[in-house]
């Protein structure tokens, strides 16, 4: 993002974006505890947050790791209770709606995986030293988003299977496709940005302006 504050802190329509993406799973009765997982540097400044903003569901803000595999791992170690379905989301995705949130947890119990994603818009190439080589059929192709949901027993086999041969996947499906468990995919919305660019992020509050700022809570 190009600035010194970490982009899950930037206030969003002046709520810090974190805090945004918690408050969606922390109104759902079909929640039952959070695990927030963040930097070393930022767990202070996060449990604050947490406190600040009544979030009682959350149980623990816990150190994240070098990669997203990593940090995954450290949160599924730190439930209260062995949830039976797990659901795992970006912190800069705060606006991911109620009924999708809810979708996603039906065919995660149904299926025993599940994640929410919408069908690629774009035609995409693959590309080689600067050329295009050749082009995927854009019908098959899906953009992933989270929240992701799994069976909590399968998700952890996933990741232990994936640290005994030193996979690292980029989601946390990757890690249950290998296991040759079937993942059902859940049509999501295009609404449903990661902010990572300036861009996203104007794109974010144009969102929220147009729904009075009660988008994500929906």
């Amino acid at each position: 993002m190009g600035t010194p504050t970490p982009k899950q802190f930037m206030m969003l329509m002046g709520k810090p974006i974190l805090q945004r993406s918690i408050e969606i799973f922390n109104r759902l009765s079909a929640i039952d505890e959070i695990v927030v997982v963040v930097p070393a540097d930022q767990i202070r400044r996060a449990e604050r947050l947490v406190k600040r903003a009544h979030l009682h569901k959350v149980s623990h803000v816990v150190v994240g790791g070098a990669e997203r595999q990593d940090s995954v791992r450290h949160g599924l170690s730190a439930f209260d209770r062995e949830p039976e379905i797990v659901l795992v989301h970006d912190a800069v995705r705060p606006l991911v709606t109620r009924d999708d949130v809810l979708r996603v947890i039906k065919q995660a119990r149904r299926c025993g995986a599940a994640i929410l994603a919408v069908p690629v818009k774009d035609t995409i190439k693959v590309g080689e030293s600067g050329f295009s080589t050749r082009t995927l059929d854009r019908e098959k192709l899906w953009a992933v988003q989270t929240p992701q949901g799994f069976r909590y027993e399968i998700l952890v086999r996933a990741h232990r299977a994936a640290q005994r041969s030193a996979f690292l996947g980029t989601d946390e499906a990757s890690l249950v496709e290998r296991l040759r468990v079937p993942v059902a995919i859940v049509s999501g919305s295009y609404r449903n940005i990661k902010i990572t660019t300036k861009e996203d992020f104007t794109i974010a509050q144009a969102f929220l302006t147009s729904s009075g700022g009660t988008l994500a809570s929906r």
